[in-house]
């Protein structure tokens, strides 16, 4: 049985310009220096420069369809005035003339894949074994490395380039490749990799220790079992340091170290800056994030010729009706660059007076404890846009750049009864990992006892989740000989 029913209901929805400005706000300098030049490529209602502005237009009112509008509800005077409109109620134009137009440098040169290729021309190789080392050097990573085993590489010959051979045509090839610069490219693991490179080492008592200690006992030397290593090898205690020293100068990543110096170089624009003027703090947003805009004075004409116009055809309409869109767009963007402007000052402000005495001092263990809440409740806005806020901005300080987010943390409360930051712990713990005995490094046990007597009753299961967040490895590994 069919039954109609009318039902009312309340939903929240965002409307384009809402989503538009949120998308903007989590923008930082650069990626928002992009967005300005994109909207100004596609909305030619939307101009940008620094000529004085005297345009006829007022403030525009919305129009929520376009598609078949007559010529009724083409109202031209509300995008003409006759008065003069201050410019700032049509631009963005905070931009500092003394702004730099920086552009991200981009390094040039040859690849590593194709620095590997050049020295195949070195070597004496037929047709078939040119095509399975080039083959074998485009299955590295970027760190230097064959992850795949010979396998898969001698199937995908035969699927991919008509090549069918065997393992170990493909495995002398790979040697080939091994034989490279840089030495330890073409490893199939972190031992191989060690083990060419000590190979083309001028031959010493400690690197044929190393040597050693790498082919027969890898395992005891990545677990830092010394002693165990100087009972198998008899060898005493300076003898192993020789030897140690000489692998930790080898290079675990062959391919890194070349491929960094041609990738982009990437630079940091802060968002921010923050001075310490007569001792009291000063905040200022990057003039990057205030271009100047304004409505293009071509649109102005455009209309001012259909209002004057006697005869006015269809298309003439469709072309108001077109008109009236990008210039609302414009407004609409105009809007949000400057609703964006406001709110990124208004919540880093608050965030700098949060964290004045930080901002004063410079000395993380003045951080207090502080939550996107926090900020949100102070300014009146929502969580989720000081996350958009903090999440990929970043503030000058006289500290150094510091990425906004990592002003924030979680609290806990000491013996005394007071909240402190969980960043400070943090940097007690990495303080006192520093100043260990490093032959005798402190367990996470001894750590969480240390830190109690300090103040901070910490359990050690937390003591090992700060120190794995501080990428600081466990004591067995931080030991030394």
């Amino acid at each position: 049985m069919l039954k109609q029913q009318l039902n009312f209901k309340l939903s929240q929805k965002l409307s384009p310009q809402q989503i538009q400005l949120m998308k903007l706000i989590q923008l930082p300098t650069q990626a928002f220096e992009q967005k300005v030049k994109q909207e100004l490529e596609e909305n030619p209602a939307l101009d940008s420069g620094k000529d004085e502005v005297k345009d006829e237009f007022e403030e525009f009112s919305n129009t929520d369809d376009y598609d078949e509008a007559p010529e009724s509800e083409i109202n031209v005077d509300e995008y003409l005035s006759d008065d003069e409109i201050p410019e700032y109620r049509l631009s963005a134009n905070n931009y500092s003339v003394d702004d730099e137009d920086k552009q991200v440098p981009y390094a040039s040169g040859t690849s590593f894949n194709q620095y590997l290729k050049t020295q195949l021309n070195t070597v004496r190789l037929s047709p078939e074994q040119r095509e399975i080392a080039e083959f074998i050097i485009g299955s590295l990573d970027e760190a230097g490395y064959l992850r795949r085993s010979l396998v898969d590489l001698m199937d995908d010959l035969a699927f991919t380039q008509n090549v069918y051979t065997t393992e170990d045509v493909i495995e002398g090839m790979l040697f080939k490749v091994q034989d490279l610069d840089p030495a330890g490219v073409g490893a199939r693991n972190l031992q191989e990799c060690l083990v060419l490179q000590l190979d083309k080492k001028q031959a010493t008592k400690s690197v044929s220790l190393a040597m050693n200690i790498l082919e027969k006992s890898f395992d005891h030397f990545s677990k830092k079992h010394y002693k165990k290593l100087m009972a198998k090898f008899h060898i005493t205690e300076n003898e192993l340091k020789e030897a140690i020293n000489e692998i930790e100068h080898l290079n675990p990543r062959p391919g890194g170290s070349y491929s960094s110096n041609t990738k982009i170089v990437e630079h940091v624009v802060p968002d921010f800056t923050i001075r310490i003027i007569d001792g009291q703090l000063e905040l200022s947003l990057n003039g990057r994030n205030a271009p100047e805009l304004k409505i293009s004075r071509d649109y102005s004409n455009m209309l001012k010729g259909y209002k004057e116009s006697k005869e006015r055809t269809k298309s003439q309409k469709d072309a108001v009706i077109f008109i009236k869109q990008k210039l609302d767009a414009a407004k609409w963007f105009i809007e949000a660059i400057i609703q964006r402007q406001q709110t990124l000052f208004v919540t880093m402000s608050s965030i700098m007076n949060y964290q004045k005495e930080f901002f004063l001092t410079g000395d993380e263990r003045t951080l207090r404890p502080m939550i996107l809440k926090d900020i949100a409740e102070e300014i009146g806005m929502d969580v989720s846009t000081v996350s958009r806020v903090a999440n990929s901005k970043y503030v000058d300080t006289p500290y150094g750049t510091k990425l906004i987010k990592e002003f924030f943390s979680e609290s806990m409360t000491n013996d005394q009864g007071e909240e402190v930051s969980t960043r400070e712990i943090k940097k007690i713990l990495e303080t006192v990992i520093q100043e260990e005995n490093k032959k005798k490094p402190l367990t996470d046990e001894k750590l969480a006892k240390l830190l109690k007597e300090k103040g901070y009753p910490i359990a050690r299961r937390t003591v090992a989740k700060y120190r794995e967040q501080l990428d600081l490895p466990v004591a067995r590994l931080r030991k030394e000989i």
